[in-house]
């Protein structure tokens, strides 16, 4: 199987760990130089997708193209390409446009008495905003108070998602589509630094089975509503105790993908490539017994080791696989022998959640012992006005 990958940042990068996995071979397209996923493909193109000419010579000879960006115009570009040389595109642009559009999904939550955050003035303080089109923590700003309110309303215009900031831990869920069939994935657990960015993703999720089950039907009934063909990952926030949606995404994740693979052994690659190249299988069943996992981002400066959101991996520069990594049973950084400056993010795999949370922690500390760094952080997100973090 041959693939192009157009986007080579985080949804890239996720792309390509998963079609190695696969056995696939990956042509990569992005305009940037220099892109995460660089390191892990077999041939790479410094084009701009939305020079269509240019696009369709490259992806003549490709079995599967795979949008891996969240532009519209260029996403509308690659669809259109795709179907001037008859090439499957594995990606619902309609969906797509439901669930990028915060304004728009959030009305689709309440026409389907979907719990999810309070609209503002209908809720007090603290606040989160957060911009109508952006993806995930970009751009998310957390607002404590009326004199804070006010001070933003003053020096920000423009439309702008204001709700009630809800606190309490974070889950994720994948739903994947084609015809009739739509099955849930596997919950996986979410934590976030001290930007709301996620930092570490963890397997199997901390969350009671019923609420699992409640939250894998919810996710599934949105995606019917949306007659989605492809996958959409769900988020929610538990509060007090209730599961409330945070947001929907019908496009590749990043992060909870290489996840679920390390878990349960199902590659959500394959199965959106099944979406659009045959049909999805009558199950989908995991492939080995269930490992506990930890995945998550690092950063090393002289000193110091700090856990950091996915940002850092974006803006990192071409990565590579490495498999031992200090420990950790595979890594994607761009560490090298001498270098005091680099990124990783960490996959650790273990037979439960203790034994995978002890073989972290030693990890964490093997780097700190070999490369002098005694300092740790691991930041999380402030509250009331605080902001509690690992030492």
């Amino acid at each position: 199987m041959r693939i192009a990958v157009v986007g080579g940042r985080l949804q890239g990068l996720e792309a390509a760990y998963l079609a190695r996995k696969a056995g696939w071979e990956v042509v990569l397209i992005d305009k940037r130089q220099n892109s995460p996923a660089q390191g892990l493909c077999s041939r790479f193109f410094c084009l701009d997708a939305g020079n269509r000419a240019e696009l369709k010579k490259v992806i003549r000879n490709v079995d599967l193209l795979i949008p891996a960006l969240e532009n519209r115009e260029v996403l509308a570009n690659l669809q259109e390409a795709a179907r001037e040389i008859e090439i499957p595109c594995a990606f619902d642009l309609r969906a797509y446009d439901i669930s990028s559009s915060k304004i728009v999904s959030d009305r689709l939550f309440e026409a389907m008495s979907i719990p999810a955050p309070r609209p503002w003035p209908k809720c007090g303080f603290p606040l989160v905003v957060k911009p109508p089109a952006a993806s995930g923590s970009e751009g998310v700003i957390k607002i404590d108070s009326p004199a804070a309110w006010a001070a933003f309303e003053k020096d920000h215009g423009g439309q702008w998602i204001v709700q009630e900031y809800l606190a309490g831990p974070s889950y994720s869920i994948e739903v994947i589509c084609a015809g009739e069939c739509c099955y849930p994935l596997q919950v996986t657990g979410l934590e976030m630094d001290d930007l709301h960015d996620c930092k570490r993703v963890f397997a199997p999720a901390d969350l009671a089975l019923s609420q699992q089950q409640q939250f894998a039907e919810t996710a599934v009934a949105i995606a019917r509503r949306l007659n989605l063909t492809g996958i959409m990952d769900v988020e929610v926030i538990l509060h007090q105790n209730q599961l409330k949606v945070l947001e929907i995404d019908a496009r590749l994740p990043s992060q909870t993908p290489t996840v679920v693979y390390q878990s349960l052994g199902i590659n959500m690659l394959e199965l959106l490539a099944g979406c659009f190249l045959g049909g999805l299988p009558a199950d989908i069943l995991p492939r080995h017994e269930q490992k506990a996992v930890i995945f998550e981002h690092v950063v090393v400066t002289p000193g110091c080791i700090a856990v950091s959101g996915e940002h850092a991996v974006a803006e990192a520069g071409p990565l590579v696989y490495r498999e031992n990594f200090f420990g950790a049973d595979e890594a994607l950084t761009n560490y090298a022998s001498g270098r005091n400056n680099w990124i990783a993010t960490l996959i650790t795999t273990a037979s439960s959640r203790l034994e995978v949370l002890t073989k972290r922690n030693a990890i964490i500390e093997r780097i700190q012992k070999e490369l002098h760094t005694p300092v740790y952080r691991d930041p999380v997100p402030v509250v009331s006005g605080k902001s509690r973090e690992g030492q």
